[in-house]
C-alpha cells in the first residue's frame, strides 16, 4: 500500500507542476491521481495515510485555477487570488485530514495535508500560521526525512523567525548531493535574500534557479523576479 500511495503521489505532483515543457499543469494526471486515490480511499476508508493523501491532493488542486497568469507565468501562493480557490475541495480535504489525524497513527501524507490546510485556511497570505507549519514540518522531518521536506521546513523557519534564520539553515543543504544544483534550492535562497534586503544576491540566485529548471512557466517566473530586482 505504501508503494501504491507513493506512485499516486508522484503522478499527482507531475500533473500539478510538470517537471518540464511549456505547461505548468497536466490536468489529466492530477485528475487521474485524485480519481484513483478516491477509489482506494473507498476501499480502505479507515487508513489514515490514504485519507491523508486524498486530502493533500484536494487541498493542493483546489488552488490550480489561481496558479498561472493568462500569459503562462506562474503565480506564487502568496500572490494568488484566494477567491478563485475551490472551496468545496478545500472543505472536503480539510475534513478528511482532520478526521484522519484524530483517529489514525500520524503519517507523512497527513502531515503534508495539514500544512497545506493551514495555507488555504488563511484569509490572506500574511495570516498564514507559519509557526504551526514549522512545527508540522519538524515532525515530518523526523518520520519521513528527505531534502525537500528540509527545504520546506527552512522556508517555514524563515517565515516565522526571519529570513536570516532560514539562510543559515539553508547552508546545510549545500552538501546534500540530492539537492546539489536543484533549482528550488536556488529559488528559496533568492527569495530569502530578497526578504532580507540583499537584492544583489537575490538577483543572482533567481538567475541560477531559472537556468536549472526545465519548466518553462517556472523559468519565466524566476526570470521575471530577477528582472524586477535589476531595475
Amino acid at each position: 500500500l505504501g508503494t501504491v500511495l507513493h506512485v499516486l503521489y508522484l503522478i499527482f505532483n507531475e500533473g500539478y507542476t510538470a517537471s518540464s515543457g511549456p505547461d505548468l499543469h497536466r490536468g489529466e494526471l492530477t485528475a487521474e491521481a485524485i480519481r484513483l486515490t478516491r477509489v482506494l480511499y473507498q476501499s480502505v476508508p479507515d487508513d489514515g495515510e490514504v485519507a491523508g493523501l486524498l486530502a493533500l491532493m484536494l487541498l493542493t488542486d483546489a488552488r490550480r485555477s489561481a496558479r498561472i497568469r493568462p500569459d503562462g507565468v506562474l503565480i506564487p501562493l502568496a500572490e494568488q487570488d484566494r477567491n478563485r480557490w475551490d472551496r468545496a475541495m478545500i472543505n472536503e480535504g480539510t475534513a478528511l485530514v482532520t478526521t484522519a489525524m484524530r483517529v489514525s497513527p500520524l503519517g507523512q501524507y497527513q502531515l503534508q495535508a495539514a500544512t497545506t490546510a493551514l495555507h488555504v485556511q488563511a484569509p490572506r497570505a500574511e495570516d498564514t500560521d507559519w509557526e504551526q507549519i514549522r512545527i508540522l514540518y519538524g515532525i515530518l522531518r523526523r518520520i519521513a526525512p528527505n531534502p525537500m521536506v528540509t527545504l520546506n521546513y527552512i522556508v517555514a523557519v524563515a517565515m516565522s523567525r526571519g529570513p536570516m534564520a532560514g539562510l543559515e539553515l539553508l547552508e546545510g543543504l549545500n552538501s546534500d548531493p540530492r539537492m546539489a544544483g536543484h533549482h528550488r534550492l536556488y529559488a528559496v535562497r533568492a527569495h530569502l535574500h530578497e526578504l532580507a534586503g540583499d537584492y544583489t544576491a537575490a538577483h543572482a540566485n533567481y538567475l541560477l534557479a531559472a537556468q536549472r529548471t526545465t519548466s518553462l512557466p517556472e523559468q519565466r517566473y524566476l526570470l521575471e523576479k530577477a528582472g524586477n530586482l535589476d531595475r
